[in-house]
């Protein structure tokens, strides 16, 4: 669990790492994610810990770690699993942006995650104020 990340008050996107504590390569991958969150200001990084914080994760089941959930404003965009590699992120990020760039001005994007992703965006936004 990270309330307090580098950029907790940053703007409309939301990047939010779902791991349990047991995964070695979500460990592996948290120093960059970390690094990622104070490298793109804009973006609200969290990382939900999903043993810990069952509540959060739901009945949802996660099979492949680590799980990206993506979201702009109160929208969720994307759930599932990504390579624990920076530039994957970021590329998905950028693409999502790009994709939702008049969201902004009140227009909506072409894609959206669908339903449990939805409910577990704003489960996570509830935890953690947003």
């Amino acid at each position: 669990m990270q309330p307090d990340a580098p950029n907790a008050a940053a703007g409309p996107w939301w990047a939010i790492c779902l791991c349990p504590d047991w995964c070695g390569a979500c460990r592996d991958y948290r120093s960059s994610f970390d690094a990622l969150a104070r490298a793109h200001p804009g973006v609200r990084f969290e990382w939900v810990d999903i043993e810990d914080e069952a509540d959060i994760a739901g009945d949802l089941e996660f099979e492949t770690f680590p799980t990206l959930l993506i979201g702009h404003r109160r929208r969720a965009l994307f759930l599932g699993p990504l390579l624990p590699r920076a530039p994957v992120l970021e590329r998905l990020l950028g693409s999502l942006q790009a994709a939702h760039q008049g969201d902004d001005q009140g227009g909506h994007g072409p894609t959206q995650a669908g339903a449990p992703a939805q409910e577990l965006f704003d489960r996570v936004r509830a935890a953690r104020r947003g």
